[in-house]
């Protein structure tokens, strides 16, 4: 299915002015459309998800591509702690790696979307300015919501197990969909800024580094000073160590302050990441030429 096509979608005419929307319009009426708008783009993008079978493949194929890599070919050389098993100190990690490689793939999508000229079209109709960006975010959470499932059904595979109890449990999923949400408005800033699809694919190169520089498969206290602290003070880093603690299972923590408040920092450097990026990239878009 096209692009184009799938800009048809209705939530009751939004390709043509509907009542109420030409002006006149009370608060409320105009927080209502911009919740419907944004429904009607993430309704659109996860059907545009499900036509392309190709990425939900790269999508459940990099996960499992990740434990078999990082826990059983790195796995057996890595030693965290005296008598923590490797495997279940890496699982959480690699939970957080998926979700934090995430926002490069939001940008990817935002700067093809807008150069095929999809962004135009949207802001050609009369639609609420924000829907296209909110929209995004929340189908990228929906999306990532299923790249965690398939992992955890992977993980409790090879034998990681939840020792937390439900309610952590369902906490540590949710801090990893709140690092995500937050880490989508990078990416849709970035998207929405670089000049071309090319510029994206080398800034992946920055995404790596931004993962691999965390608590996710080696303890910062094992690395240099310098270093060690970079990835202790990487909101991946807190994550990582928020859900090990949420789950149960070792941490592995340098004494640090950060460390030792990883669940407070798991909810703070996301809120603040998507306090600094959402406004820019919602302005972003409401600044592109038409």
């Amino acid at each position: 299915m096209s692009a184009g096509t799938l800009l048809h979608i209705p939530h009751g005419g939004q390709g043509a002015p509907s009542p109420g929307r030409d002006g006149g319009e009370t608060a409320a009426r105009r927080l209502y459309w911009a919740f419907a708008d944004c429904w009607t783009v993430v309704r659109r993008d996860l059907t545009h998800l499900v036509e392309q079978p190709v990425n939900i493949a790269w999508r459940l194929g990099f996960p499992i591509v990740s434990v078999l890599l990082f826990v059983y070919v790195f796995g057996s050389a890595m030693v965290v702690g005296d008598g923590v098993d490797y495997a279940t100190y890496a699982m959480p990690g690699i939970f957080a790696m998926t979700i934090s490689f995430g926002c490069m793939n939001t940008a990817l999508v935002v700067v093809i979307e807008r150069d095929r000229g999809v962004i135009d079209r949207f802001r050609s109709m009369p639609m609420a300015p924000s829907a296209v960006v909110s929209g995004r975010g929340v189908s990228d959470v929906l999306s990532a919501s299923l790249d965690l499932a398939v992992l955890a059904v992977i993980a409790v595979i090879t034998g990681w197990r939840s020792h937390g109890g439900p309610a952590a449990t369902l906490a540590a999923f949710a801090l990893l969909l709140l690092l995500r949400f937050a880490l989508t408005w990078i990416g849709i800033f970035i998207g929405l800024l670089v000049p071309n699809q090319e510029m994206v694919g080398g800034l992946y190169a920055l995404a790596y580094p931004f993962a691999m520089i965390s608590s996710v498969f080696t303890p910062p206290s094992k690395m240099p000073d310098w270093l060690g602290a970079i990835a202790q003070w990487n909101p991946v880093s807190s994550t990582a160590n928020a859900i090990r603690e949420l789950f149960g299972n070792p941490v592995a923590s340098g004494g640090t302050w950060v460390e030792s408040h990883a669940v407070l920092m798991a909810v703070v450097w996301p809120v603040v990441i998507a306090a600094v990026f959402l406004p820019l990239g919602v302005r972003r878009f409401q600044r592109l030429s038409h």
